[in-house]
């Protein structure tokens, strides 16, 4: 059988119930059990919707932080910038010899979290 004498054979046995019985609107109410799952859908919603606000509340603190503390490094950077032109300019004869503290200093490891 194919798929137009189903729907023809179907139309035909809804044609017949139709004609059986009489239309009752208190059969075609949702009732209780359509008003607990449009309520049941209702509070999903309602939590769905407060956890993202949360979120999203928590991602734009973030992100603030975070231009926060971009801006604080390059503040500092500059200063240190600066700070560095003004003593090569102040004495350009020092920087022949490093002493000997300059020198050890570069052989510490400088993340100290990383040695076991």
């Amino acid at each position: 059988m194919t798929f137009v004498t189903h729907a023809a054979q179907l139309t035909t046995l809804l044609a017949e119930a139709a004609e059986k019985e009489p239309f009752d609107p208190n059969k075609v109410t949702p009732g209780v059990g359509g008003f607990l799952v449009v309520a049941l859908l209702a509070i999903a919603l309602f939590f769905l919707g407060f956890d993202m606000v949360r979120r999203l509340r928590r991602a734009k603190y973030r992100a603030e932080i975070q231009e926060e503390l971009a801006a604080e490094v390059a503040e500092r950077d500059a200063a240190l910038a600066a700070e560095a032109t003004v003593t090569d300019a102040a004495s350009p004869a020092e920087e022949a010899a490093p002493t000997s503290v300059e020198a050890d200093a570069g052989e510490a490891d400088p993340r100290p979290e990383t040695r076991q």
